[in-house]
């Protein structure tokens, strides 16, 4: 398989820049001083953590987040055409429904992130790829919580099925990528990376037809 990587203080004032100086020239203030962080609730997945943040122009904040184990995890717009893409239909717990998304894991130990989405693929839809490639990085809900998803591209597949941890077998469809607007009309296709994950793949497929077109030309 190949890849291609490719309010406790005063208000900042204008007239004292060293009350809100870039730092390092990066032209954003400095971050806060973490002065504390407590775990104040703990699940089997999750841990809600209290920071207690001294701001550069001295406010003094307490800020609640969501850590986990910090694995990874991948997203994956697996095209077994140039036109279309395969979604996984799935039970949502956190809005009690079946949704409409892109296969997605966490990373396994020991795994990259093309292994990961190689393996996920496997499990979710009944495919590998013989290429793929990282795509973005998404965040979701970043002031709440650090998760990272690393969304790739996978093309060149081939039938393959891996046993997975789902508690019922996966729906999968195929979707012409150039009927995204008709897809948000729906109902149970609202999940914001994978809306953001097949508008950068759309773009991406269009770039590479039109530059083939042009070297035709």
């Amino acid at each position: 398989m190949s890849s291609k990587f490719m309010s406790t203080g005063s208000t900042p004032s204008a007239l004292n820049p060293s009350e809100n100086s870039p730092a390092s020239g990066s032209g954003y203030l400095r971050k806060p001083q973490i002065l504390s962080r407590e775990c104040v609730a703990e699940s089997r997945l999750f841990k809600v953590e209290s920071l207690a943040l001294r701001f550069s122009n001295g406010e003094e904040r307490q800020f609640e987040r969501l850590t986990g184990a910090d694995r990874g995890a991948v997203m994956i717009v697996a095209m077994p055409d140039p036109d279309h893409v395969l979604l996984i239909r799935e039970y949502a717990a956190g809005f009690e429904d079946y949704v409409l998304t892109l296969p997605k894991g966490l990373v396994d130990p020991g795994e990259d992130i093309i292994t990961a989405a190689n393996r996920e693929l496997m499990e979710e839809c009944g495919f590998g790829a013989h290429c793929i490639e990282p795509l973005v990085e998404l965040s979701l809900a970043p002031n709440y919580m650090r998760h990272r998803m690393q969304v790739l591209m996978a093309t060149d597949l081939y039938p393959k099925r891996l046993p997975g941890d789902e508690p019922e077998p996966l729906i999968v469809e195929t979707h012409a990528i150039e009927e995204l607007p008709a897809l948000l009309l729906r109902e149970d296709f609202h999940e914001a990376r994978a809306i953001a994950a097949l508008y950068i793949a759309r773009d991406r497929m269009r770039e590479e037809k039109r530059n083939s077109t042009a070297d035709l030309l």
